[in-house]
């Protein structure tokens, strides 16, 4: 495992450093109270426009596709060097991360030359349209249906936990074609236009206050068969390049998540029931030694995956490993701070800690990033079965048409 950046990876973000001093200089710290959507909206293209005037989006994409034709590295030194900073990057996450490199691998030639372009300039914002209230971890057994009808496709159905939908433009959607073929083979992947008629996205309140995700319903809408990505019937195979791109920005740390360093200044200021602060209590500095542990696990980890990358390989099962520890670190971690924090660590708003907010934040969104991108029942499947070699589930319906296995 090399943890140095070669000559070329050092030049690069040095390079990304300068500029990223010289044109995020406002988002060195976060902002004093959240942008509204509007603002973010605006922040966000605006960033997004300039990043693409310097040539830091697209980094790993072919030349013919708009992208600079780097290497992974290059986007990961990018990507932990602005993460130094608080600039508003989130809104194209998914549709840069996940749905445009689906819609040039598996798109035609028109469509290519159509979505690729306008969203890498932050024109577009897209959003990815999986999960439903009776498939999550089991993708391939949704029940959202595309009929053909002519040179379109009408769609029916519900999407859920749709993040940036009430914001976005287009949409990649996995839809049931087939229902006589076994799960995996009857599914089928569109584009879909978020203002279409016959769609409806309903935001969820969630228990943080915050509300980016989304139910989305789809009644009678229309798509032409131009738009479909990949073979009628190939969407689980179309689906997988999705996920292989979520799982990889999935798998790491949230930027700007509290780390053990957080827990120590709290237990430095907190007073311990025995007296004293509590960071000399011995089960508090075990609790915060273990986060240290876990911590550096993580890093470790990654610092694997990323060395296979600086190697030209392709990482092995480390993101799986990686997602699992992160979420659960992250949501006990929030919670003994907030424990140790007592009747302040439920204080919220304005009057409130900026860095208890932080960690009231962790504790409410670690929950979700354990289902995320794959929940932790999925992904020790996935390393029981491809690390360790042990037998796999039994899955009465993997053979089955979906219609007799439902």
């Amino acid at each position: 495992m090399d943890f140095n950046d070669t000559d070329v990876e050092a030049a690069y973000r040095e390079q990304v450093r300068g500029w990223l001093t010289d044109n995020a200089a406002e988002y060195r710290e976060p902002p004093a109270t959240p942008w509204k959507l509007d603002e973010f909206i605006r922040r966000s293209k605006a960033w997004q426009a300039k990043k693409h005037a310097a040539g830091y989006t697209g980094i790993t994409w072919p030349r013919a596709m708009g992208g600079q034709g780097l290497t992974p590295m290059h986007s990961i030194i990018y990507g932990q060097e602005e993460g130094r900073y608080h600039a508003p990057s989130g809104l194209y996450s998914i549709g840069l991360g996940m749905c445009i490199p689906t819609v040039f691998t598996h798109g035609n030639p028109e469509v290519v030359q159509r979505y690729v372009p306008k969203a890498l300039l932050g024109e577009e914002v897209w959003c990815q349209l999986f999960s439903e209230p009776a498939a999550g971890s089991d993708l391939a057994g949704i029940r959202t249906k595309a009929v053909k009808d002519g040179d379109d496709w009408i769609i029916d159905g519900q999407k859920v936990w749709t993040s940036f939908a009430h914001a976005s433009d287009f949409g990649i959607v996995v839809c049931r074609t087939d229902p006589s073929v076994p799960k995996h083979k009857g599914l089928t992947m569109f584009i879909v236009d978020m203002k279409a008629p016959g769609m409806e996205v309903r935001g969820i309140k969630q228990m943080s206050g915050g509300s980016d995700f989304n139910e989305v319903f789809f009644t009678g809408v229309r798509v032409k068969d131009s738009h479909r990505l990949g073979d009628v019937g190939n969407g689980w195979k179309v689906a997988l390049t999705t996920l292989m791109h979520e799982r990889l920005a999935v798998g790491g740390k949230p930027r700007h998540a509290p780390g053990y360093e957080t827990l120590m200044k709290l237990a430095r200021g907190v007073e311990a029931p025995a007296g004293g602060p509590a960071i000399e209590a011995g089960d508090v500095r075990q609790r915060i030694a273990q986060s240290y542990i876990n911590d550096q696990g993580i890093k470790l980890t990654q610092m694997r995956a990323l060395s296979a990358l600086s190697k030209g390989q392709i990482p092995g099962p480390e993101q799986s490993i990686a997602k699992v520890v992160v979420a659960k670190t992250m949501q006990d971690m929030a919670s003994f701070a907030l424990d140790l924090a007592g009747g302040d660590g439920f204080v919220t708003g304005a009057d409130g800690d900026p860095e208890l907010a932080k960690l009231q934040g962790s504790y409410l969104g670690a929950a979700g990033l354990r289902i995320a991108g794959g929940t932790d029942e999925i992904l020790r499947n996935i390393i029981a079965e491809r690390v360790l070699g042990l037998p796999g589930d039994l899955r009465p319906d993997k053979d089955k048409p979906f219609n007799a296995a439902a």
